[in-house]
């Protein structure tokens, strides 16, 4: 495949003002997607966008670019990054574009498409763009420009589609359930959408001021929606992230539930009531304890390489429905084209629901087993600390010493000279010994 010079795994995404997200740039990213797209259906783009200050600056940069191509524009607003998936497929779109850096702080931001069927853009696709960046701008006849025009029930579309994938002879009426949404895109959907299904809805993280997104509140800071389920006493508590395709959640009694128990809930529940297709897809950072509890229920596991792209890649190779990352993406692609993090809390709802037990009962259902992480720096461009045979020896020793009941994982960072040295097992201090000693041998050999 030939080398990207802009997309990423997820979109392009920097800080703003910086690198590729400025208005030229984004104007002229507008315009190459609009002379990719153009005339292969309907002649029309959604943009969506979280609550970022800089989300106004970027919408008007596509919006000149793609109409510059000759591309009409649906302008949906603030909106969670599955609701324009969603609003893409059922608008018969050519592609719909959303502005967002996910959980990273105000100051960043990002562009990232879906295709009209409501997936990530295929890379041919993607390739194409970029290749078009390269030609000089051009614009179309004045009878020919793109025409923007705001939809605006598309929050309450995208409200319908999330109540739609809770069983109608359930119902949320007596419980209680915080909703942190992180000041982000999900701020005017996620509280309307429990308390439609009967929920008393406490709400946090709901007042974006454009420069307050992921700030001490949502799914990357869970002190907030803590503090509140404790401090309330709800029945448990929704972290969404700035764009809401993660959710972490928290039981009654204030412990976090990640996305490897999430999925886990969601895959049994699958099991119990008959839906599970094939078997469930994690990533190399998915916990030891996810893979042994799901083997114990017969479903098979499988890992795919960190990030969301990489887990879809697998469900869709496998023909799977049910995968994703401990950091709180959850893929059911029985419901959804992405990620989406309302409608994964609303299956561990249903999960609740259906067996009459409390999330903090359901979450125990596999026991986590801890995990060691150590990063240790090195210096780019000389001899590769993975392949050394120094390291693969301790590695190997390690491996020995945990067994069955452990794993070891060594990876580099993607955005930082680090070697990641991962070590889980059922015994912390055991984990923390190899973890050590690997990290000692690494820095040996990088010195």
């Amino acid at each position: 495949m030939a080398s990207r010079q802009y997309f990423g795994t997820d979109g392009i995404r920097g800080k703003v003002g910086e690198s590729a997200i400025n208005p030229e740039f984004v104007t002229k990213l507008g315009w190459a997607a609009g002379k990719v797209l153009a005339g292969q259906g309907t002649n029309k783009v959604l943009i969506g966008k979280d609550t970022r200050i800089s989300g106004y600056m970027l919408e008007s940069s596509l919006e000149a670019g793609l109409s510059a191509a000759g591309i009409n524009i649906g302008l949906l607003g603030p909106m969670p990054t599955p609701a324009i998936a969603y609003l893409t497929k059922t608008f018969r779109s050519e592609a719909g574009i959303v502005i967002s850096a996910s959980h990273n702080p105000y100051y960043d931001n990002g562009i990232k498409f879906f295709s009209a069927d409501g997936f990530k853009l295929d890379d041919d696709i993607e390739l194409a763009i970029e290749a078009m960046m390269d030609q000089p701008m051009t614009c179309v006849a004045s009878d020919k420009l793109g025409k923007a025009i705001r939809i605006n029930d598309a929050s309450g579309r995208y409200i319908e589609f999330c109540k739609g994938t809770f069983p109608s002879e359930l119902s949320l009426t007596g419980m209680k359930i915080v909703v942190d949404c992180a000041h982000g895109a999900t701020y005017h959907i996620a509280p309307n959408v429990l308390s439609e299904l009967g929920a008393e809805v406490i709400e946090i993280g709901t007042e974006p001021n454009g420069t307050n997104i992921n700030h001490k509140v949502g799914a990357t800071s869970m002190k907030a929606t803590v503090d509140e389920v404790l401090a309330s006493g709800a029945d448990l508590g929704f972290a969404l992230d700035g764009d809401g395709d993660r959710i972490m959640m928290v039981d009654h009694l204030g412990n976090v539930i990640d996305g490897d128990q999430i999925i886990y809930i969601i895959a049994r529940d699958a099991l119990r009531s008959g839906r599970l297709s094939g078997g469930v897809v994690g990533t190399l950072m998915s916990n030891l304890g996810l893979e042994l509890a799901l083997n114990q229920l017969g479903i098979p596991f499988a890992r795919s390489k960190v990030g969301d792209r990489y887990v879809m890649e697998m469900l869709q190779s496998k023909g799977w429905m049910i995968g994703g990352e401990n950091s709180g993406h959850v893929l059911n692609l029985n419901t959804s084209s992405t990620g989406d993090g309302i409608i994964a809390g609303l299956q561990v709802l249903t999960a609740m629901l259906r067996s009459g037990m409390t999330l903090n009962e359901l979450a125990g259902g596999f026991e986590k087993f801890p995990q060691v992480l150590l990063n240790v720096r090195f210096k780019e461009g000389e001899n590769d600390p993975l392949t050394d045979a120094k390291v693969l020896a301790a590695v190997k020793e390690a491996e020995n010493g945990l067994g069955k009941k452990g794993r070891v994982l060594l990876r580099k960072s993607g955005t930082e000279p680090l070697i990641r040295v991962m070590v889980e097992s059922n015994d912390d201090a055991l984990s923390k010994k190899w973890a050590a000693h690997i990290a000692e041998v690494v820095t040996e050999v990088t010195e």
